[in-house]
């Protein structure tokens, strides 16, 4: 029982600020005595959330809500007493990113995403996204970044991939956006084999799983459908394109429109057969079972 309460102690005395900004929520102000947020229960255009830099105490004065650093994880992570202890006993890395709502279309409109800052992926907590999704930091960073960008007074952090015309897509685990100019993201070394996924997440997938494509191959992220007819002519300068595009209705039917447009496209979304994408499939498939049907179903 002291041990407990020893815990409750230490834990009540992490710093707020810190503890938010691990989460991705910033101070709109700060004085020496207090710091002012956007909440981060719900969507304001004014701030509303206090801390008391001197108590180390929050308030929300929307809903007069206040408390600790644990009452505040208790709330924001909607957990037990025990579980907040256990995510602060460590060193709030694993935290996820921001539980804000996302913004409105007519939020966003008003308030375009700016970058404010690109660097190597470090976050843990993007980390952690990416392993949910089975896919290691050391592969991702061989195609994206750390974005960190606002979206009107807010900042947020997201896994980034450029596209070829300079805009982000960005990936968190709450959130998927992208800033202008929209555009397809290709990589390559002028190989005469082409790999296409539609999303990033996709291509993180088969890198991951096939690491020398890489070498053998441009690889090519649609980031839409919408962008397949505009591409077709590119596509076909290669000897050997292989698809790995989404087996839904959208998916399957450019697949079918570039193997009739490209001679030289494959359709490898038999890998994935039973599943939306090939991402879900290795997110959700037994690591012997992917490590099989790799091996049975080879690269050209």
């Amino acid at each position: 029982m002291k041990e407990k309460r020893l815990d409750c102690e230490k834990a009540r005395n992490i710093d707020i600020v810190s503890t938010l900004a691990n989460l991705g929520h910033f101070p709109v102000r700060k004085t020496e005595k207090e710091a002012w947020f956007l909440s981060p229960f719900r969507s304001e255009t004014q701030a509303s959330f206090k801390v008391s830099l001197k108590k180390n105490y929050w308030i929300d004065f929307g809903t007069f809500e206040g408390g600790s650093t644990i009452d505040l994880i208790m709330k924001m992570e909607n957990c037990s007493i025990k579980e907040a202890l256990d995510q602060l006993s460590g060193n709030m890395g694993h935290f996820s990113f921001h539980r804000r709502p996302n913004p409105t279309k007519k939020e966003h409109r008003a308030n375009p995403i700016e970058i404010i800052e690109v660097k190597e992926i470090e976050h843990q907590a993007l980390q952690n996204y990416l392993s949910s999704r089975k896919i290691s930091t050391k592969t991702v960073r061989k195609l994206c970044k750390e974005v960190h960008y606002t979206i009107g007074d807010r900042k947020y952090f997201a896994i980034g991939l450029q596209n070829r015309s300079g805009g982000w897509e960005l990936r968190n685990r709450y959130w998927k956006g992208s800033t202008s100019p929209k555009d397809v993201s290709l990589t390559g070394n002028r190989s005469k084999k082409l790999a296409i996924t539609e999303g990033m997440f996709d291509m993180l997938t088969l890198l991951e799983l096939r690491p020398e494509i890489l070498n053998t191959h441009d690889l090519l992220v649609l980031n839409t459908t919408a962008f397949v007819k505009r591409m077709i002519f590119e596509i076909g300068d290669y000897e050997n394109v292989e698809l790995f595009l989404d087996r839904d209705k959208t998916g399957l039917g450019m697949t079918e429109l570039l193997l009739e447009k490209c001679p030289n496209s494959r359709d490898m979304s038999s890998l994935y057969g039973g599943f939306k994408d090939i991402n879900e499939w290795n997110a959700k498939s037994a690591k012997d079972e992917v490590r099989q049907r790799i091996q049975d179903v080879s690269l050209s």
